[in-house]
This record gives structure tokens, C-alpha cells and sequence, in this order.
């Protein structure tokens, strides 16, 4: 049984926080190390797991993503009131836009599914589109608004919904599957929306948000998670002693390090970060008991999500449903080996791979293993990276439901397995984000010894092997 963390023991134990500069965490392996002075062009990694700390863009900090902001909202309202594509069945014709294929879903009750894509596909775009222009003017404010650093938590957490770029390979999918049936003719959306792609891509590959975090004050009091309020003090690494690495924590959300005069616990939440309101929590709080739900979630889903139809086509002749498999074997036996094998990945392999993986860094992490701590850690980037994929197959579903609606000439209805799909999809982002990497390494004892109460199968080890000490990296060019 896990007893609960007893930190702090006294609240008259804690005078004061110490934020130290130049000192960061990283965030696959959760070791402690100083960071270099890096040039334009540079980027610094993880001395023990190789995960990128930073990365100084050679662009401008602020114009060039701002540019690449104004093209973006350019190109996403053009795109919205274009149209998508438009089918010829026999003289009748249907043109469809990017805001069709939700509400065809959500006509046949699918509203579940309708919802998600129409999040995912018209809301998100646009919202993290204004809130990186919001954070740009910030930045460029001689002080940072107090609004600022919440809008630039937020982006981070909306912007993996934003799926545009998935969006276009199902338009791709969708097309492919429209002429054999009959004309398709591409409307200028499609052009549109590849190159909302590009653009938005290219805003946050610009975008550093180190250095908007540098010119965000940090405030010399703070409070506890009692509501206890203490001091701050501000100093560098270099000009101090490399501190225990259980006296260190680091803000989730900017990346602030600070040292406390106790150790701090992997349970509790320590307090809130001086520089951006964030909660502070050593470790994501129940990590892997949220993890472990979602991807028993998932697998529920799974199995019915590649056993029933995602949807039913008909046309004159005939017709009937097709699971995600029968997709891939159709595109094959077209000729079209290529975009089978995409679809076959994205759809079938890659929401495995992801309940397989996670699932064994969740059990290596409960029995407290190291063995290949490095490549696990490397793996879940992976993970994190192409789970947004596998909604090909869902996008592609949306557009085929709003452009295929001829009656009895031809017909596309959306069907159970559609739905399961996308709870599948959904569930393994849940589960990928849920999951802290840097727990695999306490749990190996390799982040310095832990204060709580709890064995290594808790996340944390009772016998640490090497307290992670003041490691420091030398930057290369990116």
C-alpha cells in the first residue's frame, strides 16, 4: 500500500525557495544538468537519454513566426468559406466544404465522431492560431502581460489537436477511394489547407519559447500548496555548489528550477511557480494508475474498432461495409500499394504499437527494471510524436459521408466501427500524455533517492543506484 508523502514534514521547515538559472531538467529522464550558452543554429541535448533540452533558431524570435502567423490565418479563413471538392454521379454533382463532413456525422447520429472532427479540424486550427498571435504580441511587450504565460501553457496543451496536417492525408485517402466511383474535381480548400500545413508548422519550428519564458519576470514571493507564502531567491550555477538532486524540482509548464530545503516529494504538489502560476509537481500526479486506465480503455475499443465496419458504401451495383483491414486490401488490389501501406500503418499498426509500448513501459516502470532505459525513453518520443496519425482513416470517413449522398446512384453511411476508431485514437493520446518518461528512471533509482514512503514499484526506488550529479552537455550545430 502507498502511504502518503509526509512533505512537508513542518511548514515551518520551508524559509525560502531558490530558483537557480542555467540549470535544467530534462524531461525524458529527469536529470538535472547545466545548461551551455547556445549560439544561433545550436541545439544542446540530454547528456544521459539524448532528448533535445533546447534549440536556438537562427530566424527571428518573434517576426518570422509571426509572418507565418499571419499566412496561417490568411489561409485557414480562405479555406473555411472554399470548397473542399466536388463529385459527378451521373450529371448530379455535390461540392462539399471543410465544414460538411461534421455535420453529415452528426445528421446520422454520429455525434460523438462529428464532434471530435470538427474540433480537431475547424476549432483548434483557429484557436491555436489566435493564441500564438496573442503570445507574439506578448512577447514583444517590454514586461509580459500576467495573461501571457497561461496563454502559453494552453497552446502547448491545444496544439497537438490541431490536426491539419492528418487532415490532409485523408483528403488524399478520400480522393483516391471518389475516382473510381465517378468525377472528382479538387477545390481550391485542398490547396489551401496544404499550405495552412506548412505555414503552421513553420510557426511553431520558429517559435522559441525559451526565450519568451526569459523575459517573464520571476516574482521574489510565492505560495505553498498549504497557502503558505515564502521568498524567493534568484541565482546562477555557476556561481554555487551543484545542489542534491532530491532538493530540486522543475516547473511542468516553463522549465524553472528551483531548490528547496527539503526533499521534495514525487506525490505532492510542491506549490506554485513563481515565474508562471503553474502548479509544480515533481512528478505528473498518479501517472501510472491514468495511464493504466486509458489503455485498458483503449483495448476495449480496439478489438471492435477493427472488427466492425467504419462504413457502408453503395452504389449501382452494389456495395456493402468496410472494416479498416478490407480499406487497405481495396487500395492494394487498386494498384495503389504506397497509400495501402499508409493506411495499414497509420490505422492498424500504429494505435498497436502504442497500447504495446505504453503498456510495457508501465509494467518495467511498476517492477522498478532498468533495462533498456534509454531506448524506452527514446521510444515513447516516438509514441507521442505519430499517435495523431491513425485519425486518417476517421478524416477520411467525414469527407466520404459529405460528398458521397446521391440516394439510391451511390451512397457512404458512417457505422459503429468509426466511432470506436476514434475512441481508440483519442484514448492512446490520453495515455501517451498521461505518461512521464522520468518515472522509468526513478523507478530504476537513477534520479537520486526519494523521500517518500513508497517502493520502487511506486515509482520511486529505495536503493538508488547514482544520484543523477551536475552533468553538462556540449551544444552542436541543429
Amino acid at each position: 500500500m502507498i502511504r502518503r508523502a509526509r512533505w512537508p514534514r513542518r511548514a515551518a521547515d520551508l524559509r525560502h525557495v531558490r530558483t537557480i538559472s542555467g540549470l535544467v531538467e530534462c524531461r525524458g529522464c529527469g536529470l538535472f544538468q547545466c545548461m551551455p550558452s547556445l549560439q544561433a543554429g545550436q541545439l544542446a541535448e540530454c547528456a544521459r537519454c539524448g532528448q533535445t533540452l533546447e534549440w536556438r533558431r537562427r530566424t527571428s524570435p518573434l517576426q518570422t513566426p509571426l509572418a507565418f502567423c499571419i499566412s496561417s490565418c490568411a489561409l485557414y479563413l480562405a479555406a473555411l468559406l472554399s470548397s473542399l471538392m466536388t463529385l459527378n454521379v451521373y450529371g448530379r454533382e455535390r461540392t462539399v466544404s471543410l465544414v460538411t463532413g461534421p455535420m453529415e456525422l452528426l445528421h446520422e447520429g454520429w455525434g460523438e465522431a462529428g464532434v471530435l472532427v470538427g474540433l480537431v479540424t475547424i476549432a483548434a486550427p483557429a484557436v491555436v492560431i489566435g493564441m500564438m498571435f496573442a503570445i507574439l504580441y506578448a512577447a514583444s511587450r517590454r514586461q509580459m502581460p500576467d495573461w501571457a504565460p497561461h496563454l502559453l501553457i494552453w497552446y502547448e496543451k491545444l496544439r497537438p489537436w490541431s490536426m491539419i496536417e492528418v487532415y490532409v492525408l485523408g483528403i488524399f485517402v478520400a480522393y483516391t477511394k471518389l475516382t473510381d466511383l465517378a468525377h472528382v474535381d479538387v477545390g481550391p480548400a485542398v490547396y489551401l489547407i496544404s499550405a495552412l500545413m506548412l505555414t503552421m508548422a513553420a510557426s511553431d519550428s520558429t517559435l522559441d519559447t525559451e526565450r519568451i519564458w526569459r523575459h517573464r519576470r520571476v516574482d521574489s514571493v510565492t505560495r505553498m500548496e498549504n497557502g503558505r507564502r515564502v521568498e524567493v531567491d534568484h541565482c546562477r550555477i555557476e556561481d554555487i555548489p551543484m545542489p542534491p538532486a532530491d532538493h530540486l524540482v522543475a516547473c511542468p509548464a516553463c522549465g524553472l528550477v528551483g531548490e528547496l530545503s527539503l526533499p521534495v516529494s514525487n506525490l505532492c504538489c510542491v506549490g506554485v511557480c513563481p515565474r508562471c502560476d503553474h502548479r509544480v509537481w515533481r512528478r505528473s500526479p498518479e501517472t501510472l494508475a491514468r495511464t493504466t486506465a486509458f489503455l485498458i480503455s483503449a483495448i476495449t475499443f480496439y478489438f471492435p474498432a477493427n472488427l466492425y465496419p467504419v462504413m457502408t458504401f453503395f452504389k449501382i451495383g452494389g456495395g456493402g461495409g468496410h472494416t479498416i483491414i478490407e480499406g487497405a486490401i481495396e487500395l492494394w488490389q487498386d494498384g495503389m500499394i504506397p497509400l495501402s501501406l499508409l493506411v495499414f500503418f497509420a490505422s492498424i499498426v500504429v494505435p498497436m504499437l502504442k497500447i504495446i509500448s505504453l503498456s510495457w513501459m508501465v509494467g518495467c516502470t511498476w517492477r522498478g527494471t532498468s533495462f533498456a532505459l534509454v531506448q524506452r525513453t527514446r521510444l515513447f518520443r516516438i509514441v507521442d510524436i505519430i499517435g495523431r496519425w491513425s485519425m486518417i482513416d476517421v478524416f477520411m470517413v467525414s469527407i466520404l459521408v459529405a460528398v458521397v449522398r446521391f440516394n439510391s446512384l451511390a451512397n457512404v453511411t458512417a457505422n459503429a466501427g468509426m466511432v470506436s476508431f476514434a475512441a481508440v485514437v483519442v484514448l492512446t493520446l490520453f495515455a501517451a500524455w498521461s505518461f512521464d518518461p522520468r518515472v522509468m528512471w526513478d523507478a530504476a533509482g537513477l534520479n537520486g533517492p526519494s523521500p517518500d514512503d513508497v517502493g520502487p514499484a511506486a515509482v520511486s526506488a529505495a536503493r538508488p543506484r547514482h544520484a543523477a550529479g551536475p552533468d553538462s552537455m556540449e551544444p552542436r550545430q541543429a
